[in-house]
């Protein structure tokens, strides 16, 4: 792994977990888990109605983000 990459790539990633005014987003960091959860139930026992629920659950705040006032 080449170290320069492996610098820039962590110093993308905390700005990605955060929102316009520089603070953690926490409905970004909680829908994050939950997606890599169900990637990895997804990936262990396939499709089922408990991981499209938890998929679900883990994009709903994304969708009501957009009716934030700025």
């Amino acid at each position: 792994m080449n170290p320069i990459w492996a610098k820039g790539l962590l110093a993308i990633v905390p700005k990605m977990f955060t929102d316009s005014k520089g603070k953690w987003s926490s409905k970004r960091t909680v829908s994050g888990v939950l997606v890599v959860s169900v990637v990895t139930q997804i990936e262990t026992h396939g499709i089922t109605w408990q991981t499209l629920m938890l998929s679900f659950i883990a994009v709903l705040p994304l969708c009501f983000s957009v009716f934030e006032k700025e």
